[in-house]
């Protein structure tokens, strides 16, 4: 009973409207730009160069400005490979299956080469799931816009994260010191945990898209990179018991967000209405992320599935369905995953 009672607690704010501020306006005025100039085919790009905004959240101005151009470059170079990803299978001769677990390889390539990255780099939020949303999302789009033009979206965008992550210090009630973090001093052992960290990711990506590929493949459903997502959540923690609760927190979350998604598709929104449910989502991710996670991935649920239905349409009816079966896989690998080491250690003894 106390596991579900921790699972629906919610902690203290700690000032997270100011984020979650900043992360709102970050991608609502790029997305409604791109509105106005009728170029929402480049929407997703905005939407992931946006996820700069989510790092170094309460640090000193100084220390957040590098923080978030670190964690800004590493998307770009993942939105970049992502974009090259797309064209692959076309310019390899690739049927659609090959062209599947071709995305299904290099996702999961992503998934422990960024949680790598994101460890020596020391940048929070943990692990790779922004890049492997990124990454999949991207390069799942069949009609890709041209590169040129969607990295200099993603490059504008990630630049107006940094200017807003900063933009603080023109009132003196909110400046911080402008000072640089210190040189990055790994202690004795850190590389070696954040390639064990990276391999968990390995195996938990690669386990689940595999799995979602092959009962989508039975099954009749698609969408396997959301699986790849929802099994990496439990990675992050400090303990067992903490991961095994954020993988059952994302099942319920999902759940109540595909109720709210349904609700928002009903009302058969404009297009200026949903890049403001959007710019809201964001705001409430950011809001509860770090207090209560069932909360976060009520909002994080629908704002995923619309900013995916802004570039690619499809039936919010399969989208639902997919989701919901997905989220589930993936979920459950992660939980798996995390529980392995220990049943291995208990059969060892």
């Amino acid at each position: 009973m106390k596991f579900f009672a921790e699972m629906f607690s919610i902690a203290p704010s700690n000032n997270d409207h100011q984020p979650a501020l900043r992360c709102a306006v970050g991608i609502f005025v790029p997305l409604i730009t791109l509105l106005l100039l009728g170029r929402l085919d480049l929407a997703i790009f905005a939407s992931f160069g946006a996820f700069t905004g989510i790092y170094g959240r309460n640090e000193p101005h100084g220390t957040r400005f590098v923080l978030q151009l670190r964690a800004g470059l590493l998307m770009l170079l993942v939105m970049f490979l992502a974009a090259l990803a797309a064209r692959a299978g076309n310019a390899w001769g690739l049927d659609q299956a090959a062209a599947t677990w071709l995305l299904v390889l290099a996702t999961t390539l992503v998934a422990g080469g960024c949680s790598v990255a994101i460890s020596l780099l020391r940048l929070r939020p943990a692990g790779s799931l922004f890049h492997i949303f990124a990454f999949a999302a991207i390069a799942s789009i069949p009609n890709q816009p041209p590169v040129p033009e969607a990295m200099l979206v993603a490059v504008l965008t990630t630049a107006l994260s940094l200017v807003i992550g900063f933009s603080a210090r023109v009132l003196p009630r909110y400046r911080t010191p402008w000072a640089w973090p210190a040189p990055i001093r790994r202690a004795e052992g850190e590389k070696r945990t954040a390639w064990l960290e990276g391999l968990g990711y390995l195996v938990a990506a690669g386990m689940a898209g595999s799995l979602a590929t092959l009962a989508g493949t039975w099954l009749g459903f698609g969408h396997n990179y959301w699986a790849m997502v929802a099994a990496v959540v439990p990675l992050v923690g400090h303990s067992t018991r903490h991961r095994i609760r954020r993988g059952i927190q994302r099942i319920i979350g999902t759940v109540l967000g595909l109720a709210l998604l349904a609700v928002i598709l009903l009302l058969n929104l404009a297009p200026w209405q949903i890049v403001l449910v959007i710019a809201l989502c964001q705001f409430g991710a950011e809001l509860f992320i770090a207090r209560q996670y069932v909360l976060a991935q009520v909002v994080v649920t629908p704002l995923a599935l619309i900013s995916t239905l802004l570039v690619v349409p499809a039936s919010p009816t399969i989208l639902l369905r997919d989701r919901i079966i997905e989220t589930v896989i993936g979920a459950a690998v992660g939980v798996a995953v995390v529980l392995a080491p220990a049943l291995w250690r208990r059969l060892r003894v």
